[in-house]
């Protein structure tokens, strides 16, 4: 046995009353009124007078330290606690010599388990042998029996201290497990939230720079006094992408509950007014939708880079289903001359699909191919 564990208190919650069935509450209830009327009855029993009195005084200093012991017991408090244990046995010696028999033997043996039960067993082993050999030196029956008694007594109050440390380790496992669930909960609703911000972003950073170059060159426009036919193609265009944004945001919001169109459909609808043609290789299948929301937004924003800086250019968006892994592959045909508002934006775009690909542990990577710009996203799914 590790010195510690002589040295060390029974937890706080083994020192309570936490985790015990209704069936140990009411049976604990009931042997304390036993204990109680045991005690008054020998205060009461064949006393009369001065000796009545002395004797119901005896039992409210007992009922009252006895109260003091388990509280600061319950504190970890030593020293009182052996104050209280000495004060207890020296009751139960004043009882013995005030012929209150009952008295004394339940307070030598309440002692003893009490002492074991809630002391470090370094002070409880003495404090405990002590309300024994008290027991026993005043006891009427035989010495087997009371042998046998003060052994019982020591198991048992042994035995009730291993079944409150059970009882309290499992108190604290259930109160940390409970601490667990509370926090795993948090960390869901907080990444939930972060997913629904970062959807929400994606969508009107997508809509709102698509409008953005259309409004931008239609003041270019008034200013070089361009043709009204010219201004009034670039509004129709930035009303067109606000329509697409305000389905796009509706789209997100179906996706958010889990009512998300397929991947193909999508991309078809994205190139609509594009020069863009969509393949579609491998055997298909629902993808995650972490994963489904990182290839949709890739293409959105490859698409408004072709726009902004090869306007007008041939798109082959190409999505291939492997063993383990989805691709995209967004690339131009190149040799179109910048639009107007190539310098627009603050190139931030790809570098947060970048890291929303490396979130789910893919990759993105954009640069020049061989005709054009190439875009290449890889997650799993």
């Amino acid at each position: 046995m590790s010195a510690d564990r002589w040295t060390r208190w029974p937890s706080r919650e083994a020192l309570t009353w936490a985790g015990l069935s209704r069936a140990r509450l009411w049976f604990i209830r009931v042997l304390r009124v036993v204990v109680l009327a045991s005690l008054l009855w020998g205060a009461f029993h064949e006393n009369r007078g001065l000796h009545l009195v002395a004797g119901l005084a005896l039992v409210v200093v007992v009922s009252c330290a006895g109260w003091a012991f388990f509280r600061v017991s319950y504190a970890h408090r030593l020293w009182p606690s052996l104050a209280l244990t000495a004060l207890l046995m020296g009751s139960a010696f004043a009882a013995q010599a005030g012929d209150w028999r009952v008295l004394a033997t339940v307070l030598w043996c309440a002692v003893a388990v009490a002492a074991l039960e809630r002391l470090p067993l370094a002070a409880a082993a003495p404090c405990a042998l002590a309300a024994l050999t008290g027991y026993a030196a005043f006891s009427s029956d035989g010495w087997l029996i009371t042998a046998l008694v003060a052994v019982g007594l020591g198991l048992a109050g042994y035995t009730l201290r291993l079944d409150a440390e059970a009882r309290g380790s499992a108190h604290r496992l259930l109160a940390q497990e409970r601490a667990a669930r509370a926090a795993e909960a948090e960390s869901a609703a907080l990444a939930e939230r972060t997913r629904i911000a970062r959807e929400i972003h994606d969508v009107l950073a997508h809509s709102l720079s698509a409008q953005l170059v259309h409004l931008e060159a239609a003041r270019l426009l008034i200013e070089k006094d361009a043709t009204k036919e010219q201004i009034l193609d670039r509004v129709v265009a930035a009303r067109s992408m606000a329509r697409e944004g305000l389905a796009e945001t509706r789209q997100a919001l179906s996706a958010l509950r889990g009512e998300m169109t397929p991947v193909e459909e999508f991309l078809r609808e994205l190139v609509t007014t594009d020069r863009a043609e969509v393949t579609v290789t491998g055997e298909r299948r629902a993808l995650p939708a972490e994963a489904s929301q990182a290839v949709r937004r890739v293409a959105q924003e490859a698409l408004t880079n072709v726009r902004k800086h090869a306007p007008g250019a041939k798109v082959e968006v190409c999505l291939a289903y492997g063993r383990h892994e989805v691709r995209l592959d967004v690339r131009d045909e190149g040799g179109h001359s910048p639009g107007e508002l190539a310098a627009s934006g603050g190139g931030y775009g790809l570098l947060g699909m970048r890291e929303r690909a490396e979130l789910l542990g893919g990759s993105l990577e954009a640069g020049p191919g061989e005709e054009g710009f190439v875009v290449t996203l890889r997650v799993p799914g």
